[in-house]
């Protein structure tokens, strides 16, 4: 069963494998939402929402062990301060 929910751009389950390589599954989800805190427009409760329909999501579909929230790349900004725009 597919994430999908109106906060998340997008979703795909990844295997990530450990430093005693085991093998874990996690939902990474794709979210335009600032997820720092100290961002602009950062708002907690979307924030909380989204990772609640996450964790509701891992315990019927059994999918994933964990999830992750990420902003798209083309969000990322650039370490020295400028934007990036790809």
């Amino acid at each position: 069963m597919a994430f999908v929910h109106p906060l998340a751009r997008g979703a795909k389950v990844w295997t990530a494998i450990g430093p005693d390589q085991s093998e874990q599954r996690v939902l990474v989800i794709v979210t335009t939402l600032a997820l720092d805190a100290g961002q602009r427009g950062y708002k907690k409760s979307l924030v909380d929402k989204l990772s609640r329909a996450a964790r509701e999501h891992l315990a019927e579909s059994k999918d994933a062990d964990a999830f992750m929230l990420v902003n798209r790349l083309r969000d990322w900004k650039d370490p020295r301060g400028a934007e990036h725009r790809a």
